[in-house]
């Protein structure tokens, strides 16, 4: 006898304590037959504490219609952004840059936060993967 069968795999964006049965949860889950009370309550439980950020839920709905996820921290581009105060990075990146640098102090403490959704706890790694992000923002680092 075979696991369960993964039916989808899917990255919901959802400010933190606050999902609700309402789009983008309720239209999504619904499609998938997946019974949307045993995703939120859950999610809200774990995700309450966070603040008033947007975090990123990976779900991975079964044929059984059941479903496990993981809560991973704010998008790393909605860190450097908040950082920095600004709304949006440069439409052209490599050859429009954005006003505001990135300090290497300011590097270093978004990497301890997105640490803990990493594969790895070596925050130099971290902060080149940051540091490669910011880049695709035009943003650069001093």
């Amino acid at each position: 006898m075979a696991g369960k069968q993964i039916k989808a795999s899917l990255k919901l964006k959802i400010p933190a304590g606050k999902a609700s049965a309402a789009p983008p949860v309720g239209s999504t889950l619904g499609q998938y037959g997946v019974n949307m009370m045993d995703f939120i309550n859950p999610f809200n439980d774990q995700t309450r504490e966070l603040g008033n950020v947007t975090v990123t839920a990976h779900l991975t709905i079964f044929d059984d219609r059941s479903m496990t996820f993981r809560v991973v921290g704010q998008p790393t581009d909605d860190l450097i952004r908040d950082k920095l105060g600004i709304k949006k990075g440069s439409g052209k990146p490599n050859s429009e840059k954005i006003e505001k640098k990135l300090t290497d102090a300011q590097l270093t403490e978004i990497a301890e936060i997105k640490a803990h959704d990493m594969n790895t706890k070596r925050i130099d790694s971290v902060k080149k993967m940051v540091a490669g992000t910011a880049r695709s923002m035009g943003v650069e680092i001093v």
